[in-house]
């Protein structure tokens, strides 16, 4: 019922809406969404609304504050995660946790965090590796008005060669603010072995 509902709500958004949803087929199984370039707040609702249309059950972190009074529970009906920012390692271990319940979700991840120019974060890559998940590429491209799903990529653990199969595909994409878009690189590609 309420998959049927979201379906439809996603369906009048995308009629209604200047943005077009252009995506590779859903992946069958969970795994972890990368949605970029996260230059706005305004990608949640593109990444709900594809989300929703594609048919895909969802989970995506924020920040614990998001989900304080009466926010916390309209947060986590859809899909949240709080991550409290004061202890970050706990993240990656509270999503392999659900995973190993036998939680079955494609988590959304926003690697570029705050937006800080500093390249991106690594917890989507160690979560997709930890877990044996595959790494779907969401994205948003301001200059076509398009967002949805790119390819779904298997991480090999090379990281180096990994982010550059992740740099091709986000290439030309601009996001919503493309001044804030950051370049698709982890700290680990610059360490030895």
């Amino acid at each position: 019922m309420l998959r049927t509902l979201r379906r439809a709500l996603a369906g009048t958004y995308w009629r209604l809406s200047r943005w077009t949803l252009r995506s590779e087929p859903a992946p069958a199984r969970a795994g972890v969404l990368v949605g970029a370039p996260h230059t706005s707040n305004w990608d949640f609702v593109l990444m709900l609304a594809s989300a929703w249309r594609l048919g895909l059950d969802v989970r995506w972190l924020g920040k614990h504050t998001l989900f304080a009074g009466w926010r916390g529970p309209l947060m986590r009906a859809l899909g949240g995660i709080p991550v409290d920012r004061r202890d970050p390692s706990s993240v990656v271990d509270d999503v392999l946790a659900r995973v190993r319940a036998g939680e079955v979700f494609h988590l959304v991840v926003t690697p570029e965090g705050t937006r800080s120019g500093d390249g991106w974060k690594s917890g989507f890559y160690r979560i997709a590796r930890a877990a044996d998940l595959p790494v779907t590429l969401g994205y948003v491209d301001r200059t076509t008005m398009t967002t949805g799903l790119g390819p779904t990529l298997r991480l090999t653990g090379d990281v180096r060669a990994d982010m550059d199969d992740v740099r091709a595909f986000y290439a030309d994409k601009s996001g919503l603010r493309p001044e804030l878009r950051t370049e698709p690189r982890l700290a680990d590609e610059d360490r030895p072995g």
